[in-house]
């Protein structure tokens, strides 16, 4: 009886029957989202290292950052979405602003808590929602299209399928060697798994590539129990609380206040909108229903990431994992949390899954991600120009940002030169010039 009572309680909280979904369903869509997703806590933390911030202060900050606001999203927003320090913003963070600016990690964590206000005001203003509100659906469906590609060109990549090559710029790996055979191996197996309608085909595809990694002697075998559990916990004490506010306002950060501005409010935009479409949380109207909580969910963990001593937040683009397994709700965030608070005891166990292995989840959810071309007015130069633009930029940059601010300025500039600036609204018209104000801050 308590069982289902407590079944029902979980249904009404995070209102799994209206959103056609169910405790189990959850609960596996964010065992995926996780195992997609836990590299950040190895990656993360060796950037932030470069920047001078002390590794396990990085690496405690980096999971308290994930818990605390990834919390907020599922709890108060119910998005089935994780949100944690950027992967493209920790690279800003450390190689633009800390190394190339000269400035300390302190002064740049104040430059992160800062840009948190930002958002936040934005959010509660109700401009953000304004934005995404004034996007027009080309841009939208692009959006959604152009993240796919992006997130399998980062499975690819991750599975050295491709390469950096001096005369091409990318090219194909060494095919031969371990690596891209067991990303292959596990690309081909999820595939099947999956046109077989297995339910966690994707987890299924990690854990037997990182079985497979193991037994070939790609991947190292846990030998001792420290390999695995540790008491002793990661301390976030050395990064805590040092943000040097002063510091970043003596320098005139603005410049970089707003690089981080428009970088997380696009990426975290773009993001949100491809998922939520994904996720069916769009209503008939276009609207997605707690845009503004989720909104400020992101804008209050960027602050709090800042205060543990971490980079600004984004919406992962992995989350497409768990929403392919049928993730709608907050439970599947609130599943990642969990998770990833016992990766404070299990963190030396992380490093026993390989990259090769979750490359191939993110491949396929690529190619899940490219219906919404459908939608795109081939007939109108001023409607697929700038799609194409999105589209193509955002892999060809890593940047979702700077794909996005192709297309929004295409958009507006085509628009207005044949005539039809009625179509444009007039929040467009902010969004190009700022992205435009953007790229010439950055080039000087």
């Amino acid at each position: 009886m308590s069982g289902g009572t407590s079944q029902g309680k979980l249904d009404r909280f995070f209102k799994l029957s209206e959103r056609k979904t169910n405790t189990k369903t959850e609960i596996l869509a964010g065992i995926t989202t996780f195992m997609t997703i836990s590299y950040v806590i190895i990656v993360n933390p060796l950037i932030l290292s470069d920047a001078g911030i002390p590794k396990e202060a990085a690496l405690a900050a980096t999971i308290y950052a994930i818990l605390f606001s990834t919390l907020i999203m599922a709890l108060w927003a119910n998005f089935p979405i994780v949100t944690g320090p950027g992967m493209g913003l920790n690279a800003f963070f450390t190689y633009s602003v800390v190394l190339g600016q000269g400035l300390s990690w302190q002064t740049a964590l104040g430059a992160v808590f800062i840009s948190g206000i930002v958002f936040f005001l934005l959010t509660v203003t109700g401009i953000r929602s304004k934005i995404i509100d004034a996007i027009p659906n080309v841009l939208k469906s692009s959006i959604a299209v152009g993240i796919g590609f992006f997130v399998a060109f980062i499975g690819l990549k991750n599975a050295e399928i491709i390469i950096p090559n001096e005369s091409s710029f990318v090219g194909i790996g060494n095919l031969a060697h371990k690596g891209p055979l067991l990303a292959l191996f596990g690309l081909i197996l999820g595939a099947v798994l999956m046109a077989r309608r297995v339910k966690g085909a994707l987890i299924i595809s990690i854990i037997a590539t990182t079985v497979l990694a193991m037994i070939i002697g790609f991947q190292h075998v846990p030998k001792q129990a420290s390999d695995v559990f540790s008491l002793h916990l990661p301390s976030v004490s050395a990064t805590f609380m040092q943000m040097d506010l002063k510091g970043a306002f003596a320098y005139g950060i603005f410049s970089v206040v707003f690089s981080f501005t428009i970088v997380e409010l696009f990426d975290t935009l773009a993001t949100l909108i491809g998922l939520s479409k994904k996720a069916n949380l769009v209503d008939r109207n276009g609207k997605i229903p707690n845009l503004n909580r989720a909104l400020a969910a992101d804008s209050i963990g960027t602050m709090a990431s800042a205060i543990f001593g971490s980079t600004a937040l984004n919406t992962y683009i992995e989350n497409a994992t768990g929403i392919a397994e049928g993730g709608r709700t907050g439970l599947k965030g609130l599943t990642v949390a969990i998770l990833f608070f016992f990766t404070l005891f299990f963190a030396p166990l992380i490093q026993f899954i390989p990259s090769v292995a979750t490359a191939p989840a993110l491949i396929i959810i690529g190619s899940l991600m490219l219906s919404d071309i459908r939608n795109i007015n081939f007939d109108d130069f001023t409607e697929f120009v700038p799609a194409f633009l999105t589209v193509l930029l955002m892999p060809l940059t890593f940047s979702i940002a700077e794909g996005l601010a192709f297309g929004f300025i295409s958009y507006t500039l085509l628009k207005v030169l044949t005539g039809r600036y009625r179509e444009v609204h007039w929040m467009m018209y902010i969004i190009s010039v700022a992205f435009i104000i953007n790229f010439y801050m950055m080039s000087h």
